[in-house]
């Protein structure tokens, strides 16, 4: 029970630091001076080094252990909050560098640590473990802006508010030390890197974080500038639709999980995205609804594409292979998105465009699940590497 505990508290921390950028950008904007291509790079740099650090996770938790590599990414992802403080803007963008950086450990580790410790039960603790991913997003950003109006609009400490969550998870993952429980080492596998299901899991993992991401980033600048909303009002707007995505993220593994074939499940909720993004760009009908279901595909896709990691690897090395795979190419390509978007609101003035192009990544998300989804494994592990 400890160490359920423990992976959804330190779950709760993979996405606050990130999410909590958007609701007060405008703020940050001002500050410096950036345009909405400087502010894409900021909100897209934590996941950017989510895949430049997820290859070096495995062979961290093969080194010190799954638990003490889990703490030090805690100990990193700290001190980039902590980093923000200083009033530059250069330790503004470190700071999220770090941020990314220590996340993107612990989102390569933890799914390996699920199938090493609960492979009896991967559909439901997936679940919630993506739906403390999910919360802890709706959380930071529902509060993001409460929180800055209570400390005066400082947004440096809104921002760093959200290291004493972390400083909780750290205080509770304590007694994990004890435990050294090292993944075994990954031989390179060129195996996995040919697989149709490894590059399957990678682009939907992709698609949807980019999709994730950028909705997060953009919608309150979006309901701002065409709905006339207060900077509170979107940021409600916004965590009402992690909120749905949450829900989206507890379910969706449970019920997929009790089928071999999770085609269905992950294509309708795609269906349901373009469908609020369709509502949205319309103009018509409350903005909460259309965000809300934009919010099911990202919802229901992180705790599908852990799940996949889990139900497609034939074992606890594998899994944190796949994973390593998949975030790290995949996180690499939802970098772009923040700042794809930010320059095309810039190069034509719409968020029509923008936003249209945002919904048209669910397309390969959708191909990518045919196979992902679709019942079977990954090849096995070549003996001898």
């Amino acid at each position: 029970m400890v160490a359920v505990v423990g992976v959804l508290l330190v779950a709760a921390n993979l996405r606050p630091a990130v999410v909590s950028v958007s609701p007060v950008i405008d703020s940050i904007t001002a500050s410096f001076g950036f345009s909405s291509f400087a502010a894409g790079l900021l909100t897209t740099l934590p996941v950017l080094f989510f895949g430049l650090s997820a290859p070096v996770a495995p062979r961290l938790a093969h080194r010190f252990g799954i638990e003490r590599t889990i703490f030090g990414s805690l100990v990193v992802l700290v001190a980039g909050i902590a980093l923000r403080l200083i009033p530059s803007a250069a330790a503004l963008f470190l700071g999220s560098a770090l941020i990314g950086v220590g996340i993107g450990i612990c989102n390569v580790v933890l799914p390996a640590l699920i199938k090493r410790d609960f492979a009896h039960r991967s559909g439901l603790m997936t679940g919630l473990y993506s739906m403390m991913l999910s919360g802890g997003a709706a959380v930071a950003a529902g509060l993001t802006v409460p929180i800055d109006d209570a400390l005066g609009g400082n947004w440096r400490l809104t921002l760093a508010a959200w290291g004493l969550l972390v400083l909780v998870a750290m205080a509770q993952w304590l007694p994990q030390l004890r435990r050294e429980h090292r993944i075994d080492p990954a031989k390179p596998s060129g195996a996995l890197w040919r697989d149709r299901t490894a590059w399957a899991i990678t682009i939907y993992m992709g698609s949807q974080s980019l999709i994730f991401y950028t909705f997060g980033a953009w919608l309150p600048k979006f309901l701002m500038d065409e709905r006339g909303m207060s900077a509170g009002s979107a940021g409600a707007v916004l965590a009402v639709g992690q909120v749905v995505g949450l829900c989206c993220s507890l379910c969706a593994p449970i019920l997929a999980g009790r089928s071999a074939d999770q085609r269905a499940i992950t294509l309708g909720s795609l269906v349901i995205s373009v469908l609020g993004f369709v509502g949205l760009l319309a103009g018509h009908g409350p903005a909460v609804l259309w965000a809300g279901l934009v919010m099911v595909g990202p919802g229901c896709g992180i705790g599908l594409a852990l799940l996949f990691m889990v139900l497609r690897s034939n074992s606890t090395a594998q899994s944190g292979q796949v994973s390593g795979m998949a975030q790290s190419v995949g996180y690499g390509l939802a970098a772009i998105g923040p700042i794809l978007i930010g320059a095309l609101h810039d190069s034509t003035g719409s968020w029509t465009v923008a936003m249209t192009v945002l919904g048209c990544f669910a397309i390969p998300q959708g191909i990518a699940a045919l196979r992902a989804a679709r019942p079977g494994r990954m090849a096995d592990e070549p003996a001898g590497g």
